[in-house]
């Protein structure tokens, strides 16, 4: 049995051969035709031909919508990043054991990376709206001082990969060692925030488990009807807005932007389950050897965890004018960044970019001087805890976020903030 294809009523539109996650239609002449050794009669394509072109001997064809809500729709962002599966198998539904959320903690360098504890955050939301259990995941050596912190911001259950091995960050042991977890176990979900670590290895981890993995998400949520991960991500250089979806495999993987989501609030004394699992690693068998961590001074490093921001645009004129801007980040102890533009001209390095396409912050201050407010750089800044925006354009959309805006000369304001900041701050180490 395969989907019969009515000739007379197909527009050739392409949303059935879009929506088959098995490959299994295609458009000929303009008409859509159906592989039948492809076909699982899945009914997906049913559900989204617009002209109930197409139809199942044993199912009945799908009723027109009469309202906007019940309209299927599948915009251009909406991709699905399933696997071609090999199995009906691999689409038949509830994936019922696939359960739970979990948030893979990054400790490097004895820190735990705080996005963890923001995903610890945004995992409960999830997890309520699955209506399953929110689990921590930390991998590293040595670990038990910091696993009463994972309890603290919100996980019920806390898995441990302690091993002398995992001491030094390298993508192959930790690589293994998450992907024999979750395949153990196997969670619905799995997060962790988009960091140099979490980009190089959850890609791989994807690699090992044949599963979707979304990079770089602003947004997060739980489709009410299917129950399914809404990964939302700037996509086609920041001029939209892609949700995907993940299907037909398990986990459904997302890697999330530090600061993007709010800091839960933490709880002492929280307690949970607590597993233990036990890992065999032959450190002759790994390729890469950590001989040793150099240390940088340089002011971008971490910028997304700066607490005070110096950010300047195209505005400021040319590289050199840099001085007055750094000037000012001195004084406060603040971190120089720029937009997208600044980094294009050379003035910055892209360590150093704010914005969709560069680094998303959340300081306690953000000091922007001379950058108009283009939307790509907005999103990248804009929940930060209090703004000051210097332009000499009133009508600059910078200002319109802004807590405090200075309309003028930046090159009489900036250095006038820089020494009325320096005046006040020794004035308050004398008293």
């Amino acid at each position: 049995m395969t989907v019969i294809i009515d000739k007379a009523k197909c527009i050739g539109c392409g949303a059935c051969v879009t929506e088959c996650p098995f490959e299994a239609l295609d458009l000929i002449d303009g008409i859509a035709a159906v592989d039948p050794q492809k076909c699982t009669d899945c009914g997906k394509c049913l559900k989204i031909c617009p002209t109930e072109a197409l139809a199942l001997p044993d199912k009945p064809k799908k009723k027109m919508a009469s309202k906007e809500s019940d309209t299927p729709k599948r915009p251009l962002s909406d991709i699905a990043k399933d696997n071609s599966p090999d199995s009906k198998k691999a689409s038949e539904g509830t994936h019922g054991e696939w359960t739970g959320v979990w948030v893979i903690i990054e400790y490097i360098n004895s820190k735990i990376a705080p996005v963890s504890w923001e995903l610890l955050g945004e995992g409960r939301k999830l997890a309520d709206a699955v209506g399953c259990e929110l689990c921590g995941v930390i991998t590293g050596y040595e670990l038990d001082g910091v696993i009463p912190e994972i309890y603290a911001y919100g996980a019920e259950k806390v898995y441990v990969v302690d091993h002398q091995v995992l001491k030094d960050y390298r993508s192959e042991p930790y690589a293994d060692a998450m992907t024999d977890l979750i395949l153990k176990y196997k969670p619905e979900i799995v997060l962790m925030g988009a960091t140099s670590m979490g980009r190089d290895v959850f890609p791989a981890v994807a690699a090992k488990l044949q599963t979707g993995l979304t990079a770089d998400c602003t947004v997060l949520g739980i489709d009410p009807d299917t129950k399914i991960l809404q990964q939302t991500r700037p996509a086609f250089g920041g001029n939209i807005m892609a949700t995907i979806l993940c299907r037909n495999k398990r986990p459904q993987m997302a890697t999330v932007r530090p600061r993007v989501m709010a800091m839960p609030e933490r709880v002492e004394g929280r307690t949970g389950e607590l597993v233990r699992e036990e890992v065999h690693f032959d450190e002759a068998n790994i390729a890469t050897k950590v001989l040793d961590f150099i240390a940088t001074d340089a002011k971008s490093a971490f910028l997304d965890k700066a607490e005070i921001i110096v950010s300047v645009g195209l505005g400021l004129g040319a590289k050199r004018n840099l001085v007055i801007a750094e000037d000012l980040a001195e004084v406060l102890g603040g971190t120089i960044a720029g937009t997208r533009g600044t980094v294009e001209a050379g003035w910055l390095t892209h360590d150093q970019q704010v914005g969709q396409t560069g680094a998303t912050v959340r300081p306690k201050v953000y000091i922007a001087i001379g950058i108009s407010g283009a939307i790509q750089h907005l999103v990248g800044m804009q929940t930060s805890d209090f703004i000051i925006a210097i332009n000499n354009d009133p009508e600059a959309p910078i200002l319109k976020v802004a807590n405090y805006g200075l309309v003028g000369d930046l090159f009489q304001i900036v250095p006038a903030l820089t020494a009325a900041f320096k005046k006040r701050l020794q004035h308050g180490v004398a008293n």
